[in-house]
């Protein structure tokens, strides 16, 4: 079989909006200049977009326009590198998840313990924000829902007590196990955080202990968030203003 008919029918087996590269098809075609040059023709032809140097993806045409590839889909190999996690969607991104906001851009931000300087993937713009705790798939919902209050201020399109209700609300759905391991992940988050963290944790009521993580903070220390007394009416417990 040609190397033009191989890769071909491999592409036409791949979802719309899956991204590959060239690398995906050398174990088959031994040639890495025969697969370039057979997938420039292909994303001359319109077959497949290019979405950066040696990066493609199968287009799905809607009455729009071609929708681009979800945003996890274009930046794969920042998050996860031989089957290890190394990254995770933070940013705006996170904020639509988690309802805390309907706004989006074309920036995409990727939570990792090394950083890089920001780069360009199709129309999105990728930044990088340095996280200080291990990156597992397992804590990573806690520390995007940290990454939350870390960036609080600056979710856009909402109010800071609709934020706030919202974040109490995604607090108590965690488990008590998992309520533990965000006290724990926070030590590496600012004091800011940690006191956001625990005057959401008193409001809720959880049955974990906060002493610890009270005792983390400076006592003389005042944190400035904008919420209503009415809303989160634990701030002062923790020196929030």
């Amino acid at each position: 079989m040609k190397t033009s008919e191989y890769i071909r029918l491999t592409i036409d087996k791949l979802p719309k909006g899956y991204v590959f590269t060239y690398s995906d098809f050398t174990s088959e075609v031994n040639s890495k200049e025969a697969i370039i040059k057979s997938l420039n023709r292909m994303a001359s032809s319109g077959k497949i977009v290019k979405l950066s140097k040696g990066k493609f993806y199968k287009p799905e045409q809607t009455p729009f326009g071609v929708l681009e590839p979800e945003e996890k889909q274009i930046v794969k190999d920042l998050l996860e590198r031989e089957g290890k996690t190394i990254g995770y969607l933070t940013g705006i991104s996170i904020y639509n998840q988690l309802k805390l906001t309907t706004q989006v851009n074309q920036v995409i931000e990727i939570g990792r313990n090394s950083i890089r300087p920001s780069l360009k993937r199709g129309m999105y713009e990728v930044k990088f924000v340095r996280q200080k705790n291990t990156i597992t798939k397992e804590s990573i919902p806690l520390l995007q829902l940290l990454d939350v209050l870390r960036f609080v201020k600056k979710i856009p399109d909402t109010n800071s007590d609709t934020v706030c209700k919202r974040l109490l609300s995604l607090l108590k759905e965690l488990s008590a196990e998992k309520q533990q391991n965000i006290i724990r992940l926070s030590k590496k988050y600012s004091p800011s955080t940690r006191a956001l963290l625990g005057a959401l944790l008193e409001e809720i009521n959880t049955d974990v202990p906060l002493e610890d993580l009270y005792k983390s903070l400076n006592p003389i220390t005042k944190y400035k968030f904008s919420f209503s007394k009415a809303v989160l009416p634990t701030a002062p417990n923790w020196n929030i203003k």
